[in-house]
């Protein structure tokens, strides 16, 4: 797959903000975009965490500071049983 990358750039008059100010705004920037993506699927867990140079542990916090649930809230309870029923198949079938 092609390597894609986003750039995302503004201009604001911040006349006397400090570097450390700009510095964090520009963090936290970067990662409500990053847990916007994963929010919407368009990436997952793991690269959200490479994208942001943090832990699963680290982004996992961050999921749920901003309402993003780990799990797929799209599926359906007869869509995970089949799931289960799928992989089950498949373990046995991987035994004989």
């Amino acid at each position: 797959m092609a390597k894609t990358e986003v750039e995302i750039r503004f201009t604001l008059p911040l006349d006397g903000i400090l570097l450390e100010h700009k510095a964090g705004a520009e963090r936290k920037a970067r990662e409500a975009f990053v847990l916007e993506l994963l929010r919407q699927g368009d990436i997952s867990a793991g690269r959200a965490a490479r994208l942001l140079n943090i832990s699963r542990w680290d982004l996992s916090e961050l999921m749920y500071a901003a309402g993003i649930s780990p799990f797929d809230d799209s599926l359906t309870a007869e869509t995970l049983d089949a799931e289960v029923k799928s992989a089950l198949k498949d373990f046995d079938e991987s035994k004989s």
